[in-house]
């Protein structure tokens, strides 16, 4: 299915009449939660909405699981109350740990009410944690003796379905405090008499409920084990945290820190909002405003053998600034949905037009205040204007580069995410550059 997903998200963005068009509804209603997610962050929202309603019941909890914060709001706040029972059907705690964050209370406790009395409580304790410790985000699904079962006990425990991502018995003393682990391939062959507790693992990791998360799940990746334990400060055995849960925390973690050196978060939707998105970003612009100014300021000091251009020369930096950073957050937005298959042909225009609209709403806003702000430095209002215009064009000639050159670099079978930020950076300097010196040139000197 994820080979004919961008084929499905081609129709999706240009059907004519999407919510009568049943040969996608019953597409979507065949895809699975994960590919179904995927197909709703990469539409545009009106459509993502019609979309929303052709999943099935049965399927809308998976695919809010799967979908990221910002889109996933989006089709919350759509849905009706009434259908939110059946939603929450066969919700468990660790569904609702993944989506709790975008839920409004009344929904919370619409989801708890659904659930039985075990999972509450697994969601209740796993709520005592923040969800960057591992004990937020704990698998309750282990196989558990006490620590005098023997190996004809294991095998007995065996015939039963098994948890996924699992490899080991752990043996448990009276009280329930974790004593050892015992790997399953280590039954068979062994006499059914003997205790487990001599064919335990020695060099296994016991993790801690506070440890932190993505440190928790590197120890994962690197233990050589499917899944460890994890335990309270008394040794209790809480859970365990498996490998695929540890592989999406990493994951997470590193997209994290890519989001956020463009000071956005991993959780923005591809087409939310133009305001929205200008609100998010416009907060970052303001930072490296200031940062942007420092550098001018240091430019200044030279101002004696800058004669009559010293103003411009002192202002440019500004210029490059701003629309680098305008240009980083577009493009860092871009190759992300390029890596996670969100972006296609059909949806290249209407991202486009998005990100071009989010780049004029931010050039106005910035415009006006650098303006303003020359203005009263120089006391020269065609300054003031000069660098105005010179900063609208730069920051909307930066959306307009960083979502076309990921794009065009891709097809090229160029790496975005290492070459895009290089030659953004040229672009939007010799833009800003030669954007206000040339109308410096015109209206200054």
């Amino acid at each position: 299915m994820a080979d004919q997903l961008p084929d499905l998200i081609e129709e999706v963005v240009a059907s004519d009449d999407l919510l009568e068009d049943t040969n996608i509804a019953n597409t979507i209603a065949a895809t699975d939660a994960e590919n179904i997610a995927l197909l709703l962050e990469s539409i545009p929202l009106e459509a993502r909405l019609i979309s929303w309603q052709q999943v099935p019941n049965a399927k809308k909890l998976d695919v809010l699981v799967e979908m990221r914060g910002d889109p996933r709001t989006t089709v919350i706040e759509s849905t009706p109350l009434e259908e939110w029972e059946n939603i929450f059907q066969n919700v468990d705690a660790e569904q609702l740990l993944e989506i709790s964050d975008t839920l409004p209370n009344k929904l919370l406790d619409i989801a708890l009410a659904a659930m039985g009395k075990q999972q509450r409580q697994f969601f209740q304790d796993a709520s005592e944690y923040k969800d960057d410790q591992i004990g937020h985000w704990l698998n309750h699904d282990v196989l558990v003796l006490p620590i005098n079962a023997k190996v004809r006990d294991g095998l007995r425990l065996l015939r039963r379905e098994l948890p996924e991502t699992t490899e080991c018995i752990f043996l448990l003393n009276r009280t329930g405090q974790f004593s050892s682990a015992v790997k399953l391939s280590s039954l068979f062959g062994a006499p059914e008499h003997l205790p487990l507790v001599e064919l335990s693992e020695e060099d296994i990791t016991v993790v801690k409920a506070e440890q932190d998360a993505v440190q928790a799940a590197r120890e994962v990746q690197n233990s050589g084990f499917i899944s460890l334990p994890v335990v309270d400060d008394a040794n209790k055995l809480l859970g365990r945290v498996d490998i695929v849960t540890a592989s999406e925390l990493v994951n997470e973690d590193y997209e994290r820190q890519i989001m956020s050196s463009a000071g956005m978060d991993e959780d923005e939707d591809l087409f939310s909002s133009v305001r929205t998105s200008a609100r998010k970003r416009a907060i970052w612009l303001g930072i490296n405003l200031m940062t942007a100014f420092m550098a001018s300021w240091f430019i200044g000091l030279f101002e004696a053998t800058l004669q009559e251009v010293v103003a411009l020369a002192v202002l440019m930096p500004v210029v490059a600034s701003m629309g680098g950073i305008a240009g980083s957050q577009t493009l860092t937005l871009i190759v992300r949905g390029l890596a996670l298959g969100q972006i296609t042909k059909s949806n290249q225009k209407a991202l486009l037009d998005k990100e071009v609209k989010v780049g004029l709403l931010n050039g106005f806003i910035w415009a006006f205040v650098v303006g303003f702000i020359a203005y009263l430095w120089f006391d020269s209002s065609l300054l003031g204007m000069v660098i105005g215009i010179a900063i609208l064009l730069n920051i909307v000639s930066a959306a307009l580069t960083g979502v076309v050159l990921p794009v065009i670099l891709s097809k090229l079978k160029i790496d975005p995410a290492l070459s895009g930020s290089v030659i953004l950076t040229t672009v939007t300097d010799i833009v800003g550059f030669v954007a206000f010196l040339g109308l410096g040139s015109i209206f200054l000197i």
